[in-house]
């Protein structure tokens, strides 16, 4: 049975899948929406335009609600968190890149001396082996140069040092990128580039190989969030920074592509609470990504042949238990 929980205010989450619902007002019709899509691992690098990014993250910090649109960094935060929080071991010295409004380190930071520092992160300049932890909440789906990112922590870490991270994956979205597509071509027999490209969790494994990370966990999640319309939407992905930043996008979309949009988004996706209050949803999907830094001390797998039990005697399973010897317990081990 699917409980609810309070969350966020007037939003609300149904446990298993979650889900929010937002119910706060567009004050503004109008604004660019941040679409994502599959990137290989060899697609060309300057695929999104830093300025613009960097911009569209000053403009939202200094909005006087920007605590308003913290609602999925703060929750994949917490998840990350968590995450941090199953590995048994005492970390000396920790980065945490892209921190935004610290939605990774301000659940853990209880008795921590912490050091800001203002960079960029397609450009670390962080000394070998400074770091026993790099962690990363959704922040580095914005990188051009993913591969070398990767390399560049792997680098910053000491031996054994892990490296934790969340981003959007390529299905983010994908309602509203349908929706404008279409709305698109029916008006001019063609799409415009409005997608910015973001890698697919069946790249994320080979990017953290050629980095040299092992051990590898990388794990996918959906977070579901309900919006009154497309606008209410597309208002939030702004205030979030998270807003289109692909280097060849176009900077406009004509109001009757927009209003032709919103009602294909609602026509092909929408849903209606239990009250009858219609919303639209909207997936986002959150890529999740564990790697450690090799180190002699790390478990290695055994060489071929060394095993002693063949896989093809596994439909016999059964039938070896029920031959295996029966020890007899003397009284004392009883």
């Amino acid at each position: 049975m699917t409980s609810k929980i309070p969350f966020h205010g007037r939003s609300w989450i149904l446990c298993g899948k979650l889900n929010l619902l937002r119910l706060r007002h567009n004050p503004n019709g109008t604004c660019n929406a941040a679409l994502m899509s599959a990137l290989s691992p060899d697609s060309p690098m300057n695929v999104f335009d830093r300025n613009a990014k960097l911009l569209q993250r000053e403009r939202a910090a200094k909005d006087a609600n920007v605590q308003l649109y913290d609602y999925i960094k703060d929750e994949v935060g917490d998840r990350l968190a968590d995450r941090i929080f199953d590995i048994k071991r005492k970390f000396g010295r920790v980065l945490d890149l892209g921190c935004g409004r610290g939605h990774v380190s301000k659940r853990i930071l209880k008795g921590v001396r912490v050091k800001k520092e203002v960079i960029d992160e397609e450009n670390l300049s962080f000394e070998s082996d400074s770091f026993d932890m790099v962690i990363s909440c959704l922040s580095l789906h914005w990188i051009n140069d993913l591969p070398g990112c990767f390399k560049r922590i792997n680098s910053s870490l000491k031996n054994d040092g892990v490296f934790m991270a969340a981003v959007f994956g390529g299905d983010t979205l994908y309602e509203l990128r349908s929706s404008l597509q279409l709305a698109e071509f029916e008006r001019y027999g063609g799409i415009s580039p409005h997608i910015s490209p973001f890698v697919q969790i069946r790249d994320i494994g080979s990017l953290l190989t050629r980095a040299n990370f092992t051990m590898l966990t990388i794990d996918t999640d959906e977070i579901v969030i309900g919006y009154p319309s497309m606008f209410e939407l597309m208002w939030d992905l702004k205030g979030m920074a998270e807003n289109n930043a692909a280097r060849n996008r176009n900077l406009h979309l004509s109001r009757d592509t927009l209003i032709a949009a919103a009602s294909i988004y609602n026509q092909l996706y929408g849903k209606t609470k239990e009250d009858n209050t219609a919303f639209i949803p909207a997936t986002f999907q959150i890529i999740y990504m564990l790697g450690w830094k090799p180190d002699e001390s790390q478990p290695k797998p055994l060489r071929r042949g060394t095993g002693q039990v063949s896989l093809k005697d596994l439909y016999r399973l059964d039938q070896i238990v029920k031959e295996s010897k029966k020890i007899k317990l003397d009284d004392d081990d009883k």
